[in-house]
């Protein structure tokens, strides 16, 4: 069968109900796979380490399918709502007198064992990129090649011009088209650089461009550049074309770190933008939120034209998985990086810190930290769930899910960068 107007999936896009079940069946998957990958980590870890383990589920809630392991005892189970996963290791959380309880291996074990979810998620994050990168038609470099038929950043006082090599935005070093994107993209989030052109009536962006011109690196001031703003986050925009360079090995090997560290770049400076309050938490998605960009990805791919490819959804979920592991790995009360902090304690002082006292921090830690979110997101108010929460923290069950869900909280400035890509 041959569509002439519009492939396939862009078809199904276009009944309503259709993209809507399909965002939600493909954004329940994606994080139920990255949920899982990140619990199979402490499980191999877990089991080189010789630690026992009551089970290993895929899935959370009831139980449908369970079967009991002659060799090692352990329950493999299949439970019904497919998000994530996780591991019951015994003496996790509690005092146990198994000689191969988790508390009574050696604190590096144990450290080992706790941070292997995180570096899972950054390991499939490499993977990711690594494919990711390989889709690119051509590698984009930083040297200025044209324009449109109309830009601000070569009519201002301090032009580009074409030729020009552009080494750093505001001092932040760029050797690809991606970071060039990034960095300008980031820049107009900043209200100190941006202003209105009343002329134009166009928001508009300075910044300074460091450049190589005809062998000599020269500093271009207040370089002007248009300003683009959604769901209440500004962002800047580039209005020139990059040059393309020649795929080989080395150039591939090469684009993937340059990746790889911009997606690490791209989430601990956004967590850091948060912290310094120049975004407010209200711009958090969590993965409800994170729904809407997947849906948004998915649509971008099937509506793709001919010989073109986005791949949007790719790098949604190349960001999002490191997003995972790097925040994971955060010393924040109920997450791994809480518990690695605790285990560092120890290391140090040679001293445990009595399971009891960890685990009241961590429960109250996660209460302040859902009380803050919903108190910001406008939700019920929070004394309403004081007495709910502090009873259901006492569950695994309910720790574990709101651990992964915290783990997916994603600042919408990473997946916004998508709409800039084009």
């Amino acid at each position: 069968m041959i569509f002439r107007e519009q492939s396939f999936f862009a078809s199904l896009f276009s009944k309503s109900w259709v993209s809507v079940l399909l965002t939600i069946l493909v954004t329940v998957l994606m994080f139920g796979f990255l949920i899982f990958i990140h619990e199979l980590g402490h499980y191999l870890t877990a089991r080189l380490c010789k630690v026992s383990i009551r089970e290993f589920s895929i899935g959370m809630g009831p139980k449908i399918y369970g079967r009991v392991s002659k060799k090692t005892g352990i329950l493999y189970s299949l439970r019904a709502l497919p998000i994530g996963g996780y591991v019951a290791m015994e003496g996790e959380d509690t005092e146990s007198p198994d000689p191969n309880a988790f508390h009574k291996k050696k604190v590096w074990q144990r450290m080992l064992i706790t941070a292997a979810g995180g570096f899972m998620n950054l390991l499939l994050g490499v993977i990711l990129t690594f494919v990711y990168v390989l889709t690119f038609p051509k590698y984009y470099g930083n040297t200025v090649v044209d324009y449109p038929e109309f830009s601000y950043s070569n009519q201002c006082t301090e032009p580009l011009q074409v030729g020009d090599e552009i080494l750093s935005i505001d001092g932040h070093s760029v050797r690809t088209g991606q970071e060039i994107v990034y960095e300008l993209f980031r820049a107009g989030g900043d209200k100190k650089k941006v202003y209105t052109d009343e002329e134009a009536e166009k928001v508009m962006m300075k910044v300074d461009l460091t450049v190589l011109r005809n062998g000599e690196k020269i500093v271009l001031h207040d370089v002007v550049f248009p300003v683009g703003k959604d769901e209440g986050v500004s962002y800047g925009l580039r209005d020139f074309y990059y040059n393309a360079e020649a795929k080989s090995l080395s150039s591939t090997f090469k684009n993937v770190g340059r990746q790889m560290r911009l997606n690490v770049k791209m989430v601990y400076e956004s967590l850091f933008d948060l912290l310094r309050g120049r975004y407010g938490l209200n711009q958090i998605s969590g993965p409800v939120g994170t729904a809407g960009v997947v849906g948004e990805a998915l649509k971008n791919d099937a509506t793709a034209s001919e010989g073109q490819s986005r791949n949007s959804f790719l790098y949604l979920f190349m960001i999002i998985s490191v997003n995972l592991g790097l925040f994971n790995l955060l010393p924040i009360p109920a997450l791994d990086g809480g518990r690695l902090f605790f285990q560092l304690i120890e290391l140090i002082f040679r001293k445990p810190v009595p399971l009891k006292y960890e685990g009241m921090i961590h429960t109250v830690g996660l209460l302040l930290l859902l009380l803050l979110k919903r108190n910001q997101q406008g939700h019920v108010h929070a004394v309403r769930y004081h007495r709910q929460i502090h009873r259901r923290c006492l569950s695994q069950d309910f720790r574990l899910l709101m651990d992964h869900l915290l783990q997916g909280s994603l600042l919408r400035l990473p997946v916004l960068i998508i709409r800039s890509q084009e």
